[in-house]
């Protein structure tokens, strides 16, 4: 079972086939109806209501078409942003209104030709980077179910991850935007404050509040980007868009990483490890890291909920909670009356603190292109944030909160797959107006890890499990054997190495030809590899395709752990050509000596 995937440019090309908006809506209606999270969507246009937008675009002359950048596209609003049609609840029924219009934002998405489909599950008030603060349920990671979908902008993440639609709008006051799309496998852009609208959205902390971008790939959430950035002069906080020049393709970039001794995961070693494998990716490319002390940041973080801003949840929303205080959940009623006892002394201090902050954070930035960040240091499982939630709430802001007090730019990207099969996430980070900067370094990364985004088992939803393969020779991408994986469901997860334990042969004989690894006590190399994920049901008709000497074993790969993977048999060496100098196949295949196969 093939399914369409929902990236932007997948969508276009089966446009070009002759795919309708309508044929594509009717697929995104099919999928939330067969999603088992029901807590993704608090409010949805009925079917017909979707199907007859969509028709409405398909009707348009075919030059009118081509002049709408989002032209069939579903997507879904957090329910803290007016969608006209919809009620705008912002996580609590008892506070529920029915706008007028919808938000400026929207309604530019929509005049581009984009579908919404309707509105999705928070935090409370946008109060909470966990997603279980919602009277409608929690959402879950794709990845497992077992495990938080991050908040506050739960539902939109795991609407994008799942497939559901092709893009999300969210907030991100905190974090809100970029550690859903962490815990999801997929693209979390968090803007300038002030570049998209905020007027018809429920306010949290007025001053700091962004809409922000849920995608697929960064590529996708710059288009969105595009469309929705326009100056708004009703909004008292919007900003006009800077002109910026982007970073040459494949040009050298500086990034400013915090040190050893302030990077702290809670205890979760995958995760200490694919941070560190992000780096070491990044100087790959080119770029050349700076440690540095990330005590300024701490502080401005540690100013977001330790300081007076909280108080501005109180102006948002404190008068309607006070007024309806069972109608609220009760974290989020103790966070949001908390703000009460802030001061108008204790807001200045902090005020002019963060101005000092803001003043070194610009020095810092003199010297270097970006910062990265693990977007969130660890994940929880729903049980472990219910007995403890505000404590892990919090751990879950540590690389979050300080960015829209320092006036920043974050795009969360996706970088690896842990283990215990869960994603993990980074974020660049930029001064104010650098987007397009980030979203070129973004795609790049994205681009050397090679991680296919969102959920693990989109194209087969009806497989139980899947088991991670290493691959080194012509089963890799692009390679003439990658068939036999993608024929029968497989994803891409990464491109790494093997434990320097490995000596690596050309065997003899073929087309196709073909490497041997073996591993030895002595003499090893780390060796090229890929890791894929295989539809469990489908493993069996895989390995029964694997000719002797070649033989599927356990394989150590980089970091320490250990996936199934190809192998030879020692007896299959005879006559075989050892190219273990050369690090991998294709380093073999570049050499013109043998074809591909």
């Amino acid at each position: 079972m093939n399914v369409l995937p929902f990236s932007f440019p997948a969508l276009r090309e089966a446009g070009a086939r002759g795919v309708r908006a309508e044929d594509i809506a009717v697929e995104a209606l099919r999928r939330i109806a067969a999603y088992g999270d029901p807590a993704v969507w608090i409010a949805r246009f009925p079917d017909e209501d979707v199907l007859a937008r969509a028709r409405a675009l398909d009707a348009l002359p075919r030059e009118e078409r081509a002049r709408l950048p989002l032209f069939g596209l579903p997507f879904a609003v957090k329910d803290n942003i007016d969608v006209a049609g919809l009620p705008t609840s912002a996580g609590c029924p008892a506070y529920a209104y029915a706008p007028k219009e919808s938000a400026p934002v929207v309604a530019r998405l929509v005049a581009a030709g984009a579908i919404p489909v309707g509105k999705t599950n928070l935090d409370q008030f946008a109060t909470g980077l966990v997603g279980t603060r919602s009277p409608h349920g929690a959402p879950r990671s794709v990845f497992n179910a077992d495990y938080i979908s991050g908040g506050s902008s739960s539902g939109s993440a795991v609407a994008v991850a799942a497939g559901l639609v092709s893009f999300a709008l969210g907030t991100d006051t905190a974090g809100s935007g970029r550690v859903p799309a962490a815990f999801n496998n997929i693209v979390g852009l968090k803007p300038s404050r002030g570049l998209l609208s905020t007027r018809g959205v429920v306010p949290a902390c007025r001053s700091l509040d962004c809409v922000s971008i849920f995608a697929l790939t960064a590529e996708d959430a710059a288009e969105v980007f595009d469309v929705a950035a326009a100056f708004d002069a009703a909004d008292p906080y919007a900003r006009a868009r800077m002109p910026e020049t982007p970073a040459a393709p494949g040009a050298g970039f500086t990034f400013a990483v915090p040190r050893a001794a302030d990077l702290t995961f809670f205890g979760d070693d995958e995760a200490a490890r694919l941070f560190a494998a992000a780096v070491a990716r990044l100087e790959a490319m080119g770029g050349q890291t700076r440690r540095i002390d990330f005590a300024l940041f701490a502080e401005a973080a540690a100013l977001l909920y330790e300081g007076p801003w909280v108080a501005e949840r109180m102006a948002a929303v404190g008068g309607f909670i006070e007024a309806h205080p069972s109608g609220a959940d009760p974290v989020v009623r103790e966070i949001v009356l908390g703000g009460k006892k802030k001061t108008a002394v204790e807001t200045f201090e902090a005020l002019y603190r963060l101005e000092a902050l803001k003043r070194r954070a610009a020095a810092l930035f003199a010297d270097v292109d970006m910062l990265v960040v693990p977007t969130a240091p660890t994940i929880y499982r729903v049980d472990q944030v219910m007995a403890e939630p505000v404590k892990l709430n919090s751990r879950l802001g540590t690389y979050t909160n300080f960015m829209n007090l320092l006036d920043m730019v974050g795009i969360a990207v996706p970088a690896g797959i842990g283990g215990k099969g869960l994603p993990f996430g980074i974020t660049l980070c930029a001064p104010a107006f650098s987007e397009a900067r980030l979203v070129a370094l973004a795609s790049r990364f994205a681009a050397a890890q090679g991680l296919a985004p969102g959920a693990p088992l989109l194209t087969h939803p009806e497989d139980e499990g899947f088991i991670e393969l290493a691959v080194v020779g012509a089963h890799m991408s692009g390679l003439p054997l990658n068939h036999e994986l993608t024929s029968r469901g497989a994803m891409f997860v990464e491109r790494t190495k093997t434990a320097p334990c490995y000596r690596f042969h050309a065997l003899a004989g073929g087309p196709p030809f073909r490497p041997g690894m073996v591993r030895v006590q002595q003499g090893g190399a780390a060796i090229e590899l890929e890791v894929w994920r295989l539809p469990r049901a489908a493993f069996g008709s895989f390995i029964a395709g694997v000719p002797q000497p070649l033989c599927i074993g356990t394989v150590e790969i980089s970091g320490g752990r250990s996936v199934k993977g190809f192998l030879c048999e020692e007896s299959g060496l005879d006559g075989a050509e050892d190219i273990t100098a050369l690090g991998g196949w294709r380093a073999y295949v570049a050499q013109g000596t043998r074809a591909a196969g």
